[in-house]
């Protein structure tokens, strides 16, 4: 049965995710705010679809740590749905993307539109200078900026190898950073399959400006791994 829930939904996430690419195309002249209306309605189809097809139900705690106005977060990664969610959890989620997504066909465009945060990870100093620039910049429009500190997805279970870019962030931008745990590798990694159960995203307390550099980075790895191995371990 999960071989053909599993096929069901990939069959039905590509066809829903093709359909609103190329459907998104129309609103590619039109303000930003189109563009946010129809990432977020994609990515809530895509929890009805998990749901639904896949018997994964979608949980968010925390929720009175979640951010609605101007924000830093940093997220585990674990999947490609740690992304998609987030357009349908946070009111104007910006993510800091790298450049070779800009690559792929149609995700690229679409996200140039939603002013995502493209770094090159090779550009080191340059890079770092570039990617506070911008945050600063989508501030201005009270958006979440959404960071993966880990730069890549990892594997379930495994501490995380945190980057310097948030670190960056929170140092010139001196604003608490909210740390966002969740389990979504135990369902749907890599693989074919997904597994049904329940994907939690958890947001935490936020750490407050202004700690130190090393006091700042071991409390946010402590926060998000101790709350993810929670997440793991409980087997929801």
């Amino acid at each position: 049965m999960i071989y053909l829930r599993s096929l069901l939904f990939q069959l039905a996430f590509w066809l829903w995710s093709i359909a609103w690419a190329v459907g998104m195309l129309l609103v590619l002249p039109l303000p930003r705010g189109v563009n946010t209306w129809c990432l977020t309605t994609w990515a809530k189809g895509l929890i009805v679809g998990l749901r639904v097809l896949a018997g994964v139900k979608v949980e968010v705690r925390g929720q009175e740590h979640r951010p609605t106005g101007p924000a830093l977060v940093a997220a585990k990664h674990q999947s490609m749905f740690d992304v998609f969610s987030q357009f349908a959890l946070l009111p104007d989620a910006c993510f800091v993307m790298k450049k070779e997504l800009l690559m792929v066909p149609l995700f690229g465009w679409h996200g140039l539109k939603a002013q995502m945060i493209v770094v090159d990870r090779d550009g080191h100093s340059t890079a770092l200078k570039k990617l506070v620039r911008d945050a600063v910049d989508r501030m201005k429009e009270s958006r979440q900026i959404v960071i993966f500190p880990e730069g890549t997805r990892g594997k379930v279970g495994e501490p995380g190898d945190y980057k310097p870019g948030i670190a960056a962030l929170y140092r010139e931008m001196n604003m608490p950073v909210t740390p966002l745990a969740l389990n979504c590798g135990s369902h749907w990694n890599k693989g074919f399959l997904i597994q049904p159960g329940t994907i939690v995203f958890e947001y935490l307390p936020a750490i407050p400006a202004g700690l130190k550099r090393g006091e700042f980075m071991r409390e946010l790895q402590t926060r998000i791994d101790t709350a993810t191995k929670a997440l793991e371990d409980a087997g929801l």
